[in-house]
């Protein structure tokens, strides 16, 4: 073999039984191979060869620009993906750090008016990010009111029964502890299928600092 020859790829004993080799990574057989299909097709009798040739390469044309469309659209729409998770991220964090910073100031004002450990809990369970412990916010709230109720003398096993023996004269804001106990146990009996927002649960919570007030009892 004349050694200033160049060897094309199938030529090249090292690529020659690899995959590398193969005619399908040949840029002139691809073209070849392409052209021959649009010489079949078309009658040599009819078309000559300047006209295969435009035919071909208008062909090619149309193609290139279809698969560039493709690869644009493709490429703008993984841009704006990016940016919309880039912006979710951006939520995300603000919101987060918003939650953070209210409960913070929560705690501290809760630690500034009240001195009862088991009121700063009930905030701790209220301002989490967990919605399970919305619920036990509540839970925690309905067992204050209850000791609530034991102190002020009123009798029953239960609260429900010590709620049974009073009256809006004898205990304020009777319907408000009455609306809560009955989400409480609501929340005991339902389980994971009574669902509770945390806007929800600010409200009842609200309401039992409400009574609790009244009694100076937080």
């Amino acid at each position: 073999m004349d050694m200033d020859t160049p060897l094309t790829v199938n030529q090249n004993p090292i690529l020659s039984d690899s995959i590398l080799g193969s005619n399908w990574f040949n840029p002139d057989y691809l073209f070849n191979q392409g052209f021959a299909f649009f010489y079949n097709i078309f009658n040599s009798n009819v078309w000559n060869w300047s006209q295969i040739l435009s035919i071909y390469n208008t062909t090619l044309f149309f193609l290139s620009f279809f698969f560039l469309t493709i690869i644009s659209y493709t490429s703008v729409r993984m841009f704006e993906i990016r940016k919309k998770e880039r912006e979710h991220l951006k939520h995300e964090i603000a919101e987060y750090a918003h939650h953070k910073m209210e409960k913070e100031k929560k705690l501290q004002q809760g630690e500034e008016i009240s001195k009862n450990p088991r009121w700063i809990k009930t905030l701790n369970y209220l301002f989490s990010q967990h919605g399970s412990d919305w619920k036990l916010a509540i839970i925690e709230a309905d067992s204050i009111l209850e000791d609530l109720m034991t102190e002020l003398s009123f009798k029953g096993e239960t609260l429900g029964e010590k709620l049974k023996l009073a009256d809006q004269d004898s205990f304020h804001n009777l319907s408000f502890a009455w609306e809560v106990h009955t989400i409480r146990n609501r929340i005991a009996h339902e389980g994971a299928s009574f669902e509770v927002s945390q806007h929800e649960a600010k409200r009842v919570i609200a309401l039992y600092e409400q009574i609790f007030r009244v009694y100076g009892f937080i």
